[in-house]
């Protein structure tokens, strides 16, 4: 079992770390008329950012509880 959270664990930090990179990239093609907000509503690009962001908090919490059940096992089984 632990074997496995640490697996899933390890999983969930590289998903992470891809769905920042994906972010990343999405900010830096960016266009200047983007930035200062011209145009009507808000972009389809800021609208992938946003959703990206989502993703990340979300696989961040996952990972997170993934690391309390195991200091929770951790402690469990005494070590």
């Amino acid at each position: 079992m632990t074997l496995f959270a640490i697996l899933l664990l390890v999983a969930l930090l590289i998903a992470v770390l891809a769905v920042l990179a994906m972010g990343l990239v999405n900010l830096v093609k960016t266009s200047d008329a983007e930035q200062r907000g011209e145009g009507e509503g808000p972009s389809d690009r800021a609208l992938k950012s946003n959703k990206l962001m989502w993703y990340r908090i979300y696989l961040q919490l996952a990972a997170v509880g993934v690391i309390a059940l195991l200091l929770l096992f951790a402690s469990a089984s005494g070590n």
